[in-house]
């Protein structure tokens, strides 16, 4: 002891102090946490493109950074009508101005009628403006039929990340064989992995079924189950629907059966989602519609709209203990509120314009666009992949993202295995040292032993898109024959 403390003396003495906070002392859950869609590969894309603009020679011109959902930053042009409305309820002034449409003024004065001070700067209660959870809740209806919806049951967010980590965050408790397991789809989004290593608790692995194009079988989730009852406590069950980083869409029969094994294994059901868990459910009747406990989450990142940087989202809960859901406002209480102005375009997403608006025919006409332009580009992917020899990839359904399959050969996995690396890693990391294309390794999302993937997203032009596609199967093949 004497020692130490005569180090500590003799450091001081000499202008020196040991960090009261170093790697070895900090939170070893957070040392734990990984998040590979923004990792390694993504900064050594920032050093790359620093290089290129202080004019460094490299074999390409740009970093294409296909590694994350990022629409608008790959060009995809913003809804005029969304923006028209934001614009008009971060600068009042301009309600005044012949430069807008009069709906759009109408939405955005019942927007500022809403906000504190009628204000966007203003806080917001912390389970989100009661207007706009009305307009969700109504949303929610509609989109499910007429199945009602209560404004009581949503809670606003920042993006669906935000949401899914304080449900998470409610889930996890006990110590040892107590501790809570989460069944999470491999592949799966790194915002699971990350959020259970950072609270302590169990990722429970189920496998998707790649040569059933990423399908769900609740056969594998009994496996994984029973496994995982060895070890721990599980007591959720999360589906990502479409899938993310595969794309796929589930189909009926299988979100039933999944609901049907959550209900009889008893397991809270998380739906980060675009199609309806909680239609499904509630159609299905008793007992499951009054008693299967349900958190469905939505963001603005998604879909045609692309609004990834306003992070606005909300979760639904479904057969919520109430106690619990005070708990779970509380726990939101203490981040005061989502930012205001993702709840005001949150508003526009859940209310888009009615046919007897002024901006229909426009709000209308962009949408189909959008959304065109991403089914061309996913059948694009698809199709210029699987002419490529050593890769596969399976129909892009309903994401922004493409998880295709590289054979590797053998010499190539003991050169990344001499690294230190993930086979998939060395082959990302490579292709973007000589292509300036920037993917995600699927070992970052999770694959089964052996594979091989990555993740790419579908955003970029559909020109550009072609040229991105066609140099990697190229150096996919320049890579196997260096490697064969």
């Amino acid at each position: 002891m004497a020692s130490s403390t005569g180090d500590r003396s003799q450091a001081v003495r000499h202008g020196l102090r040991a960090k009261v906070l170093t790697l070895d002392g900090m939170n070893p859950r957070v040392r734990r946490v990984e998040y590979a869609v923004r990792g390694p590969i993504v900064q050594r894309a920032l050093e790359l493109e620093q290089e290129l603009r202080q004019g460094v020679k490299k074999p390409f011109t740009e970093v294409i950074r296909a590694n994350i959902g990022d629409a608008q930053a790959m060009g995809q042009r913003p809804i005029t009508f969304l923006r028209q409305v934001l614009a008009l309820c971060v600068n009042p002034d301009l309600l005044s101005s012949p430069n807008f449409p009069d709906d759009a003024k109408k939405r955005a004065e019942r927007i500022l009628q809403a906000c504190g001070g009628h204000s966007l700067g203003a806080y917001s209660v912390s389970s989100g403006i009661q207007l706009i959870r009305e307009d969700v809740a109504r949303y929610i209806e509609r989109r499910d039929g007429g199945i009602p919806a209560d404004p009581n049951n949503v809670f606003l967010s920042t993006g669906a990340s935000d949401a899914i980590v304080t449900v998470l965050k409610l889930l996890v408790a006990g110590e040892g064989h107590t501790r809570t397991g989460v069944l999470i789809p491999i592949p799966q989004y790194p915002l699971y992995s990350a959020t259970l290593a950072e609270l302590g608790a169990v990722q429970v692995d189920y496998y998707l079924d790649e040569e059933r194009a990423w399908a769900l079988d609740v056969a594998e989730l009994h496996r994984a189950l029973g496994q995982a009852r060895d070890h721990c406590r599980p007591r959720a069950l999360c589906v990502i629907n479409p899938g993310n980083p595969t794309g796929q869409v589930q189909t009926r029969e299988c979100i039933e059966a999944v609901i049907r094994f959550a209900f009889e294994e008893r397991l809270f059901l998380l739906a980060d989602e675009f199609h309806s868990f909680k239609k499904v459910l509630m159609e299905m009747g008793p007992p499951y519609a009054g008693q299967q406990e349900l958190a469905s989450f939505h963001s603005t990142s998604k879909g045609y709209m692309g609004e990834c940087g306003f992070r606005g989202g909300y979760v639904e809960v479904v057969n919520m203990d109430a106690a619990v859901q005070q708990q779970m406002l509380k726990l939101m209480s203490v981040r005061l509120c989502p930012p205001v102005p993702g709840q005001a375009l949150l508003d526009l997403v859940v209310s888009p314009p009615a046919p007897t608006d002024p901006s229909f025919a426009q709000f209308q006409a962009e949408k189909q666009a959008v959304l065109a332009e991403l089914a061309a580009k996913a059948k694009l992917t698809e199709q210029v992949f699987n002419e490529a020899p050593g890769i596969s990839c399976n129909p892009v359904q309903g994401a922004m993202y493409s998880f295709p399959r590289v054979q590797l050969p053998p010499r190539a996995v003991e050169r990344a295995q001499e690294l230190g690396l993930a086979p998939d890693m060395f082959f990302c990391l490579r292709l973007l040292e000589e292509t300036g294309i920037c993917v995600v390794p699927g070992s970052g999302f999770g694959q089964r032993e052996g594979t091989y993937h990555f993740r790419m997203t579908i955003l970029p032009p559909l020109e550009k898109l072609r040229l991105l596609l066609e140099k990697l199967s190229r150096f996919h093949a320049k890579f196997t024959l260096e490697y064969s």
